[in-house]
């Protein structure tokens, strides 16, 4: 699995910006899609606005530890990998049939917070049970949304591109690959929106803070984000049914308050 949204749509965190003596070893997007189809010249392929993409290969799927698929409902894209415990049951919540896969369980859960949910996405995402991470876009309104499980049983990683772009993969090499080795695992337990930015989903009452990691040589190759226990956010608002799921964003605090 393989996703590059451009800067704008993406809206990478600012601590996986690039430091400017490894830029050079990060790609853009024209050149990580090459690269993946290269290599995996059977892989499904979505592009999107703005040379954005979403890839998915199934090439040595029977040896996959998790496993993969990709979906495209009323111009919502999703790549799910892992399985979800409680299908059935989400299947019945959501009013949908016996056939409908994870991925197609995912994108109605966002179509229902988008559309009419009253509450912040987190309240959502804790009812999936299993192992997962998933990649979501929506098209009509140009959200990204993101997600991996509490424990972080399937790999995702994220960097940033040569271009500014935000890259997700499950596969390590293929970001070190593209973004150099300045990337970082997605934080297990998090979700990230275009809209609200990294908050977790286990601990929604604290932020997630992000420290940077240096080689033996005392130079910054990368940073790691967890959610900091100490550090509490005063509210997250609740929106009525007529404001869009996306455009919530956390309330700021006013003070930092360090251990």
């Amino acid at each position: 699995m393989l996703t590059a949204f451009e800067k704008a749509v993406g809206k990478p965190p600012e601590e996986l910006r690039v430091p400017s003596n490894v830029v050079e070893k990060a790609k853009t997007r024209e050149e990580i899609l090459e690269i993946f189809q290269s290599s995996c010249p059977e892989s499904t392929v979505y592009h999107l606005s703005n040379g954005s993409f979403m890839a998915l290969s199934q090439d040595n799927e029977s040896v996959q530890p998790h496993p993969r698929c990709i979906v495209v409902l009323d111009d919502v894209f999703c790549i799910f990998i892992g399985t979800l415990e409680n299908t059935s049951d989400l299947r019945r919540h959501y009013g949908l049939p016996r056939q409908a896969t994870e991925a197609m369980v995912v994108v109605e859960a966002y179509k229902v917070l988008r559309d009419r949910a009253p509450y912040p996405p987190d309240q959502v995402i804790k009812d999936l049970q299993g192992k997962f991470a998933f990649i979501l876009f929506d098209a009509r309104t140009d959200t990204l949304f993101a997600a991996r499980d509490r424990d972080g049983s399937v790999e995702l990683h994220w960097g940033m591109a040569g271009d500014g772009s935000l890259v997700c993969s499950h596969n390590l090499d293929i970001i070190i690959e593209a973004c150099g080795k300045f990337c970082s695992p997605f934080p297990p337990g998090c979700i990230f929106t275009s809209g609200s930015g990294l908050m977790s989903f286990v601990h929604p009452m604290h932020k997630v803070r992000a420290s940077r990691r240096e080689d033996d040589n005392g130079q910054v190759c990368g940073v790691t984000f967890q959610v900091d226990l100490y550090t509490r956010i005063p509210s997250i608002p609740r929106t009525g049914s007529a404001s869009n799921w996306a455009d919530i964003t956390l309330v700021k605090e006013e003070n930092n308050i360090h251990p």
